[in-house]
């Protein structure tokens, strides 16, 4: 099947998620200024160890073969290993994301020893200095520290996770020696404007010279380095970058939150793309199979205000969550559009949708005061 056939039907929607994301709990012991679900505190309606079972019997039998688990930090749930080893019991390989503060040399142990298991450290620069002003203070070596602990037990190529932002983007070439010298894999992702990441956008996204110098990186190195399609975005500037240029959300991918609320995205934590619900009759089977949503977005969509850009068939118009939280219309431009269409667009905005639910540990103005990341000039 070609690559064309194929984006042709997974924009259709597909019979199961090929990317599931299922975050487990609002507990993080960590602030990050960009978490995408505005994590920190644990809600009490949580799915239960049993609810969260049932939940992977029936991705089970939707026949789901791989799962992504996220937060908050799912390692902070008591059950988390015995809902681990379940899944992987049922024949669904599990990718999780952590921090790593939690990954303890006998932890490293007991993960190497189980199969279908991928684990993802997440670090945002290549110095505590970088990554602890996105972080929090001592973050680097926290994760630096589960690299060391998964390497020591033989855990074998695990995955590290950044988020590029315009003070990590000249870092590149030293996350990857980093994920070298681990034989580790790199990931790089892009940064959206959800959860906590609306107060911190503005500050912390690259600029348009920066997005093109990424994409530049990506195509030398795109064949070694998974983006997870982050920056289809980017193929307005020359030739597609390895992946699916497509928003797949509602189509091929969409989030289950700790309290089993169903949504299209991971990055669109909203009541707008929320299609149900796993503890309403009929669970996740229902929702993904029937929701009013999904199949609104399954439907040919218009291109809108790019219809008229010669780049539309490579770039799609780009990231519907980025758009929604900058305020940008569903069908407008990317608000990083390389051409510089979405700058223009943000100039007329004046007003943006307000994330519906924040578990921070500490409060958030959405954008109402612009955020100090950098650390100062006498602690670098």
């Amino acid at each position: 099947m070609s690559t064309s056939s194929l984006v042709a039907q997974m924009k259709q929607g597909l019979d199961a998620p090929i990317c599931l994301t299922w975050e487990l709990t609002y507990a993080c012991n960590l602030d990050c200024v960009h978490c995408l679900s505005s994590s920190g505190k644990r809600d009490p309606r949580e799915l239960t160890t049993a609810e969260a079972k049932s939940v992977l019997d029936q991705l089970r039998d939707l026949q789901v073969f791989y799962i992504n688990i996220g937060g908050g930090e799912p390692t902070i749930r008591r059950d988390f290993f015995e809902i681990l080893e379940y899944s992987i019991s049922q024949g669904i390989g599990v990718k999780f994301s952590t921090n790593g503060a939690f990954i303890d040399a006998p932890r490293a142990k007991q993960l190497a020893a189980m199969d279908y298991l991928d684990i993802q450290i997440s670090l945002d620069g290549i110095d505590a200095a970088t990554n602890d002003a996105v972080r929090g203070a001592g973050s680097y070596a926290k994760a630096i520290r589960a690299m060391d602990n998964l390497a020591a037990a033989d855990f074998g190529p695990f995955k590290i996770s950044v988020v590029v932002t315009r003070h990590n983007v000249d870092q590149l070439d030293q996350f990857k020696a980093l994920a070298d010298s681990y034989g580790a894999q790199l990931r790089v992702t892009r940064l959206r404007p959800s959860g906590r990441g609306a107060d911190s956008w503005h500050d912390l996204h690259p600029t348009n010279a920066q997005q093109r110098q990424i994409y530049n990186w990506l195509m030398a190195h795109g064949d070694n380095v998974l983006t997870g399609d982050s920056f289809f975005h980017l193929n307005a500037l020359g030739d597609p970058l390895p992946g699916l240029n497509m928003c797949g959300a509602g189509r091929v991918v969409c989030l289950i939150d700790p309290i089993g609320d169903v949504y299209a995205c991971p990055f669109v934590i909203h009541d707008e793309f929320k299609a149900g619900s796993v503890r309403e009759d009929g669970g996740f089977a229902k929702v993904w199979r029937e929701s009013p949503l999904f199949l609104e977005l399954r439907e040919p969509q218009s291109a809108g205000a790019c219809a008229s850009c010669g780049h539309f068939d490579a770039c799609q118009g780009g990231c519907m969550a980025a758009k929604f939280f900058t305020g940008l219309p569903l069908d407008g431009p990317d608000p990083e559009c390389v051409s510089g269409e979405g700058a223009a667009a943000l100039a007329a905005v004046t007003a943006v949708p307000v994330p519906m639910m924040d578990h921070s540990r500490r409060p958030v103005t959405n954008g109402a005061q612009s955020v100090s990341l950098m650390p100062s000039r006498a602690s670098r």
